[in-house]
């Protein structure tokens, strides 16, 4: 499958702004399921300079820097990804009850070493995902004694997709688990953090990815909740032999070939699409405006390397 997406950030500043600095998390990932064609990013103002790298992730970043007064700041993204499984594998997922008792997951994590080392860092608490203690008692459940370990994070996804109501506005990107919990509502970014707390509570390595979910659904299928932002997921940890897996609670699917990953991080401040600092400018609104389409082959279209 091969989409093309265009996402479109727009601050609009009360007074000009003298000076900016901005970190963008824009670019999608290549992956073994997935495979970046073409990427572009457009600003107006035009940047005084720009810097591009990788952050400790491995994601790619770009460092955005105007030195000349401005009322407004835009940043386009337009890409064309071929998906095959939006995840950092090519292998099919495995069946559930072929996957190791989630105790021995949790066990090989704390052990580390090879095959573990990258997926323990993602075991620790961080400040917007910390092992909450209701979240765990949430999380219980479905983490019986033995019990295989995508099964039951396959049944931890469907609670919180069946039990909690996708509702923008309610929350920030700050909201405590605690406050989602009572609420029983939010958006993706909150359903992300509550699982990867759940998870991280259990001693299971859990990680927040941030990236697309296409717009309009295959036929006869329902709208996809979060398609018009940003999206958000976790990538849980299976152990070593079935590596990593992504998993939506905001839709109850598994990540195959309708997400496009941008990044991974702790959660969603190692990774937001766009964040700076700016000198002057006084309030300000934000425009997020993103579209994920399934495009014509890449020789019918026009975009330039980033």
């Amino acid at each position: 499958m091969i989409y093309r997406i265009r996402h479109t950030t727009r601050y609009d500043y009360q007074a000009p702004v003298d000076y900016g600095v901005h970190l963008a998390h824009l670019v999608p990932r290549p992956l073994p399921g997935q495979r970046v064609l073409a990427a572009a990013m457009e600003t107006a103002p035009a940047l005084s300079w720009r810097h591009d790298g990788v952050d400790h992730f491995g994601n790619a970043v770009a460092w955005l820097f105007l030195d000349t007064p401005h009322a407004t700041f835009e940043v386009t993204m337009r890409a064309l990804v071929e998906v095959a499984f939006a995840a950092p594998s090519e292998a099919p997922l495995p069946e559930a009850r072929a996957t190791p008792p989630w105790e021995t997951v949790a066990a090989a994590a704390w052990r580390g070493g090879a095959g573990a080392w990258q997926a323990s860092e993602f075991l620790f608490d961080s400040p917007l995902a910390g092992a909450d203690p209701g979240a765990r008692a949430y999380a219980a459940a479905c983490f019986p004694p033995g019990r295989p370990v995508l099964a039951a994070l396959l049944d931890l996804m469907g609670r919180i997709r069946a039990e909690f109501t996708f509702r923008a506005g309610v929350t920030t990107t700050a909201t405590p688990i605690a406050e989602v919990l009572r609420r029983r509502e939010g958006v993706c970014q909150d359903f992300t953090h509550l699982m990867i707390s759940a998870l991280r509570g259990l001693g299971l390595p859990a990680r927040y990815v941030s990236g697309y979910i296409r717009t309009r659904p295959p036929p006869g299928q329902t709208r996809r909740l979060g398609a018009d932002q940003s999206h958000a997921w976790v990538d849980a940890w299976l152990g070593a032999e079935h590596g990593w897996v992504g998993l939506d609670p905001t839709n109850g699917l598994v990540v195959h070939d309708e997400h496009v990953v941008l990044g991974w991080g702790r959660d969603y401040d190692d990774i937001a699409p766009l964040r700076g600092v700016i000198l002057g400018g006084g309030e300000q609104s934000l425009t997020v405006e993103v579209e994920l389409d399934e495009a014509s082959p890449p020789t019918d279209e026009a975009v330039a390397p980033a």
